[in-house]
C-alpha cells in the first residue's frame, strides 16, 4: 500500500482559512473604540479636532464593512491577496486618524501594532514585511507631520522632541520585534501541528493495516470448515464417479480449487494472527517485524540481545502495539537510508527497562541540528554529491518526528547521538554514525508483568483476545 505524501501547509493556503466574517466582527470592535475615543475627547476634554474628517475615516470603514456584509456569503475565506488588503485597509486608516490627532503625540499610536501582529499571525512572511515596512514608513511620517492636538482655550498638546524621537525608536524596535516574534510562535505552531496531523495519519493507517490483519485471520478460521468439507465430499464423489470420467474431472477440480483456497487463506490468515490475535510477542519478533520491510534494501541489518547484568535471561514480551511498530520502523528506515553499509539493532532489558539502541556506519546526525532532532520539518541543505547519490529523497523531518511522537506515545524516552563502533573490534573500520536509543519503563509494554499485563487462562497460555 502506498504511503500518501505529507508536505507542510503554506502560508498562503493558512490565509484561506480566515473568514471574511471574522476580519469584520474584529473591524467593528476598531470602529467602536475609535468612535469612543473621539466623543470622549471631544465631549469630555474639549478638544479641539477635525470633527469632519476624523468621522469620515471612520465612516470609511462602517461603509466597508456594511458593503462586504452585503455583498459576499458570511462563509466567504480571504484569499492571501483580499486578506493583505484588509490589513493594510485598517492600518492606513489609523494613520490617518493619527494624522488628525496628533501623530506619535498621541498616546493611541502604539495601536499601528495590532495590524502587524495580525499580518506576522496569518499572512505570509512576503505580506508581513510588507505590512512592517509599511507600518514602519507611517510612523516615521507621523513622527513629523501631523495636526496638533488642541485644546478649548487653542494650547497645544504636545510632548518633548525627545519623548517623540523615543516613541518612533519604541513603535520600529516594537514591529520588528512583535512581528518577527509573531510569525516565529505562528510559524512553530503550524509546523507541530503538520506534524502532529501527519503523525495521527500514519498511526491510523499501521491501525487499519492490523484491524485488516484481524478480519483476513477471522475470514480464514471462519472459511476452514466448509473448505474442509468441500474437500471431503468432492474426495468421496471421485470414488463414486470411477465410471464416469467427466464427472470425475469435474470433482477433482473442485478439490484442487479448495486446496487451493485452504492454501491462500492459509497464507492470508498467518499475517492477521501474527498482527490481532497475538497481542504480545518477544521482544526481538516485534522490532524484527518492525524492520522487515527495509531488510532488502542492499543494507545489512544485524540484530543483538541481551540482558543486563543481574536480570532475568528470558527474553521479554511486550505488547504488539502499533505505535511501537511503526514508530520503530520510521526509526530503522532512517538508519537504513543514511547507512554506508550496516545497521545494528542491540536490545538489552532489566527488572525496570527494556531498551533498544538503532546504530548506522553512516556519517552520523548533523551537530548543528542534534539537539532539534525530533522536531518536525527540520531539515539540513543537501550537497550536490549527496543529491547525486539519493536524488529521490526528499526528507523533511516527519520521519523522526513521528517516530519520536508514537514512541514517546508509548512510554518510551528517546536519545539522539553520533558515536563509534559499537563493539569495538579492531576489524572493523567503519565507525557507527547515528545513535538512537529508545528506553521504555518495562511496566508500560511488558505483556506479561505490570499494568499492561495480558490475562493467561488455567493453561498459564495467553488468551487470544
Amino acid at each position: 500500500m502506498a504511503q500518501p505524501q505529507i508536505g507542510p501547509i503554506t502560508g498562503k493556503q493558512r490565509s484561506n482559512w480566515i473568514r471574511l466574517r471574522t476580519m469584520i466582527l474584529l473591524r467593528w470592535v476598531a470602529i467602536v473604540g475609535q468612535l469612543i475615543a473621539l466623543i470622549v475627547a471631544q465631549q469630555i476634554y474639549s478638544l479641539q479636532l477635525e470633527v469632519g474628517l476624523c468621522y469620515l475615516a471612520v465612516g470609511v470603514s462602517v461603509v466597508g464593512n456594511l458593503v462586504a456584509i452585503f455583498i459576499f456569503p458570511e462563509n466567504k475565506r480571504l484569499t492571501e491577496f483580499e486578506n493583505l488588503l484588509m490589513v493594510l485597509f485598517d492600518l492606513l486608516q489609523l494613520a490617518f486618524l493619527l494624522f488628525l490627532t496628533g501623530g506619535l503625540h498621541n498616546p493611541f499610536a502604539l495601536l499601528v501594532l495590532g495590524p502587524v501582529t495580525i499580518s506576522a499571525a496569518v499572512l505570509t512572511t512576503r505580506s508581513t514585511l510588507f505590512l512592517g515596512g509599511t507600518a514602519i514608513v507611517l510612523v516615521t511620517l507621523l513622527s513629523e507631520y501631523h495636526l496638533p492636538l488642541k485644546t478649548q482655550q487653542g494650547f497645544i498638546l504636545r510632548i518633548p522632541d525627545l519623548f517623540v524621537f523615543g516613541n518612533w525608536i519604541a513603535l520600529v524596535i516594537a514591529i520588528c520585534f512583535i512581528g518577527a516574534y509573531s510569525r516565529r510562535v505562528t510559524s512553530e505552531i503550524h509546523s507541530m501541528s503538520d506534524a502532529l496531523s501527519a503523525t495521527q495519519l500514519a498511526l491510523s493507517r499501521e491501525q487499519k493495516l492490523t484491524d485488516l490483519g484481524g478480519v483476513v485471520a477471522a475470514a480464514a478460521h471462519e472459511l476452514g470448515t466448509p473448505l474442509a468439507t468441500i474437500k471431503l465430499a468432492s474426495a468421496e464423489l471421485i470414488e463414486e464417479l470411477s465410471d464416469h470420467p467427466d464427472l470425475r474431472d469435474d470433482a477433482v477440480l473442485i478439490r484442487e480449487q479448495a486446496d487451493r483456497c485452504r492454501d491462500i487463506l492459509q497464507d492470508m490468515g498467518r499475517a492477521g494472527k501474527d498482527d490481532l490475535h497475538l497481542r504480545q510477542a518477544p521482544l526481538m519478533t516485534v522490532v524484527q517485524e518492525a524492520a522487515e520491510p527495509h531488510l532488502q534494501r542492499g543494507k545489512t541489518v544485524k540484530f543483538t540481545h541481551d540482558p543486563a547484568a543481574g536480570s532475568e535471561v528470558d527474553q521479554p514480551a511486550i505488547l504488539r502495539q502499533p505505535e511501537i511498530i511503526h514508530g520503530l520502523r520510521n526509526l530503522v528506515q532512517n538508519a537504513v537510508d543514511f547507512a554506508r553499509s550496516s545497521v545494528w539493532v542491540e536490545a538489552t532489558w532489566t527488572d525496570d527497562t527494556i531498551s533498544l539502541r538503532i546504530m548506522d556506519d553512516g556519517r552520523g546526525f548533523p551537530p548543528q541540528l542534534l539537539g532539534r532532532i525530533g522536531d518536525p520539518f527540520v531539515r539540513r541543505r543537501k550537497t550536490s554529491a549527496e543529491r547525486q547519490q539519493r536524488p529521490e529523497y526528499e526528507g523533511m523531518g516527519l520521519g523522526l518526528f513521528i517516530a519520536k511522537t508514537l514512541l514517546e506515545r508509548s512510554g518510551a524516552e528517546l536519545t539522539f547521538s553520533n558515536g563509534g563502533d559499537p563493539y569495538g573490534a579492531e576489524s572493523v573500520t567503519v565507525h557507527v554514525g547515528a545513535i538512537v536509543e529508545v528506553v521504555w519503563p518495562r511496566k508500560k509494554i511488558d505483556a506479561r508483568s505490570g499494568d499492561n499485563a495480558i490475562p493467561r487462562d488455567r493453561k498459564n497460555e495467553l488468551i487470544r483476545l
